[in-house]
């Protein structure tokens, strides 16, 4: 599961969201005059919400904003390949195109929790708009177009199916500012305070979390963000040690994968030896999801923080006392 968070598909997020709404409604445009399947947005509450709908709340909700400041951000939400052949295999292709909606509804919850703010507890806080595609295109930076055996424009192959949301820089009430830029994650509490901690790392985390509670999804730990991240930025022990429990898990596929997300969030924060900072500045992916989703099953956070503890025992009984 890709979940990113960007400024806005277009390259301005300072000004008014119609031309990103304008950009998203690219597919409708395709389809033919009076075609009764045109995509509309959704949110929490509604599932047939205009494009006139979304530009005019989003624009009108920036209270106490500057120029310069973003207006709205846009979330991409793009599940594997793998990822929507199974939704696909198991609901049918409209009935998965419904999953994925519903799907990014408790992301949009998490991504309200993930702030810690007063008032901000679920996506009702927040003012947003999800719209499912079912395409993606190559564009002139792709290399087959720099090369020439592909135009621009033209669909790219397999499930693309995936989700784009505005979501507004302000709450719902048009009173709190809510940063996913802001990388405080509580380490600053005037700034925190201010525009809200908000972990990207561990926001993307509970993405994979969510799905596969959801859909019981099993997820290989070669699929996992964990892996990725390990791979990408983790030391040489770390790619070893990860790079083993795959192999094991391929051996043995009912292996537990869930006691090494610490692996890569001890990578993704630059190596730190103690486990004690890295709970304290970041947490796990999972954290918080228990009031996100109510399929969640406490025994998966109970067996991570158990392994934690006996981490932390193993780190301690290591340690030498100062001066030898």
């Amino acid at each position: 599961m890709y979940i990113n968070i960007t400024d806005s598909e277009t390259g301005n997020n300072k000004g008014s969201s119609q031309q990103l709404v304008h950009y998203l409604e690219k597919e409708n445009r395709a389809t033919p005059e009076g075609h009764i399947l045109k995509e509309l947005w959704f949110n929490t509450t509604s599932g047939a919400i205009m494009p006139q709908e979304v530009r005019v709340r989003i624009d009108n909700n920036i209270a106490r904003l500057g120029k310069n400041d973003a207006k709205f951000f846009l979330l991409n939400i793009s599940p594997s390949q793998k990822e929507i052949t199974y939704l696909k295999e198991r609901f049918g292709n409209q009935g998965a195109e419904e999953k994925l909606k519903q799907y990014a509804v408790c992301v949009m919850n998490a991504y309200a929790h993930n702030f810690k703010r007063p008032g901000i507890k679920d996506s009702k806080d927040l003012l947003w708009y999800g719209k499912l595609e079912r395409y993606r295109y190559y564009s002139f930076k792709d290399p087959q177009v720099v090369q020439g055996t592909l135009k621009a424009g033209d669909r790219k192959a397999g499930e693309q199916m995936h989700v784009q949301i505005i979501v507004s820089r302000k709450d719902i009430s048009n009173k709190i500012k809510l940063s996913p830029m802001n990388n405080s994650r509580g380490n600053k509490k005037e700034h925190s305070a201010r525009l809200g901690e908000f972990d990207r790392v561990a926001f993307k985390g509970s993405g994979e979390v969510i799905f596969d509670q959801m859909f019981g999804f099993t997820r290989l730990l070669k699929d996992t963000m964990n892996y990725a991240l390990t791979m990408k930025n983790g030391s040489t022990e770390q790619k070893r040690e990860i790079y083993l429990q795959d192999q094991l898990q391929s051996r043995f596929p009912n292996t537990e994968k869930q006691t090494f997300p610490d692996t890569a969030m001890d990578s993704f924060k630059g190596q730190r030896s103690e486990l004690e900072e890295l709970i304290d500045g970041i947490g796990s992916p999972a954290s918080g999801l228990f009031d996100i989703s109510s399929s969640s099953d406490p025994l998966i956070y109970e067996n991570m923080e158990d392994h934690i503890m006996d981490f932390k025992k193993k780190r301690k009984k290591k340690r030498r006392p100062p001066g030898l």
